[in-house]
């Protein structure tokens, strides 16, 4: 199988990309990113890309499984404008292409709790581009909403906070739903379905 990913610099890219290169059923990955992973493989084609020209990159985003991982914060981002770009433009783009390109299976990192009409920006950015992305009718759509993650050497404050929160929690018995996932184990369920659903669409 082929695999397209955008979002590998991040930290559930990241662990992803590292699961792809070590699976014997992935024979092609094709990675478009804003900056080098640092990685080399012989099965590994690394573009360094402009997102806002994605679509001169269009004939890379073909092959069987496509992940999008993208995502910034508001902090990074500088303002709510900059940070749709990047976690809805740049994601539905990405999504247009591949289903243009007849790929089956689309696997998208979304949050818990999002809602296209929640009165919360970030809320309602990732509802709006899970319901744009649903949509576009790949054979397989396959949607990861995390809560709080745990992230490697992670320098987002508030999610920081929040997981050291949920993990007292849980350790008295309290929102054990709700209890802190890390990103190898979100990336591990991520290619563990998508492979599961390729075979099924196919």
């Amino acid at each position: 199988m082929k695999a397209v990913l955008i979002g590998a610099s991040g930290a559930t890219g990241s662990a992803l990309l590292d699961l792809l290169l070590n699976d014997s059923s992935i024979q092609q990955i094709v990675v478009l990113t804003r900056k080098p992973t640092g990685l080399a493989h012989s099965k590994l084609t690394e573009l360094l890309i402009d997102f806002n020209q994605l679509d001169k990159y269009a004939d890379e985003i073909k092959g069987d499984l496509a992940f999008s991982c993208l995502g910034t914060t508001l902090k990074v981002a500088g303002s709510k404008q900059a940070q749709y770009i990047v976690d809805y433009t740049y994601q539905f783009e990405f999504a247009k292409l591949a289903k243009a390109n007849n790929l089956t299976t689309f696997v998208l990192v979304s949050a818990a709790f999002s809602d296209p009409n929640s009165k919360l920006f970030y809320a309602r950015m990732k509802g709006e581009l899970e319901q744009s992305i649903k949509a576009l009718n790949f054979a397989e759509t396959l949607i990861f909403k995390p809560g709080s993650l745990i992230r490697p050497n992670s320098d987002r404050l508030g999610e920081n906070i929040s997981v050291g929160i949920l993990t007292t929690l849980n350790y008295i018995g309290l929102l054990k739903t709700m209890a802190p996932l890390h990103v190898n184990q979100l990336a591990q369920a991520m290619l563990k379905q998508a492979k599961i659903c390729h075979a099924n669409a196919n």
